[in-house]
């Protein structure tokens, strides 16, 4: 099973950008939400989360090109490739998300992006931040427009959820650390 130390080693080896770093962090909290939710393993889910975008700094017109064989290599088990490897499912790669882990990466990857736009945008960030307001910017097509929303919505499908009870899910998971991923806001609360 990959760790949370084994993951930052390899993720860290890659990725230097700050943008890239803060969205892992993003990723993984809200991945290690969604392992509570299901009754798993908290640090593997956050683990693979951290780990997900691995060579997008470096390769990021073959997004998950350039991942499957040197994780295989650096020691990562099949199982946590293959989640990361489907996070891609029909934009990058053809790998379908089947376990509750794959099917959570693959929708909190876009969601994250969005509940930290909306974060951003409050005078206290996420610390105060309640799921019907990332609900009405959800809805707001222009609104942190690179967010796919299709892929938000078929990823709660997957899991047999709604978007509002995922996003809760992410939105607590990350409420913990605002500041660490910077959205503790201008009037910290």
């Amino acid at each position: 099973m990959l760790t949370l130390e084994k993951a930052k080693e390899l993720h860290d080896s890659q990725v230097t950008e700050d943008h890239l770093i803060l969205h892992a962090k993003n990723v993984m909290y809200a991945m290690g939400a969604m392992a509570e939710h299901f009754g798993e393993n908290r640090e593997h889910w956050m683990a693979v989360g951290y780990l997900h975008d691995y060579d997008y700094e470096k390769h990021p017109d073959e997004h998950l090109m350039h991942t499957q064989q040197p994780l295989l290599e650096a020691g990562v088990p099949a199982e946590d490739v293959r989640a990361i490897m489907s996070h891609g499912w029909g934009i990058c790669t053809d790998v379908q998300p089947e376990t509750n882990m794959e099917k959570s990466l693959f929708t909190v990857d876009e969601l994250t992006g969005i509940i930290q736009a909306c974060a951003r945008m409050r005078p206290h960030g996420i610390t105060d931040l309640e799921v019907k307001s990332f609900m009405k910017k959800f809805k707001d097509k222009k609104f942190a427009a690179k967010c796919d929303r299709e892929i938000i919505r078929k990823g709660c499908e997957l899991l047999g959820m709604t978007v509002n009870d995922v996003a809760q899910i992410c939105i607590d998971g990350m409420k913990p650390y605002a500041a660490e991923i910077g959205l503790l806001g201008t009037e910290q609360a």
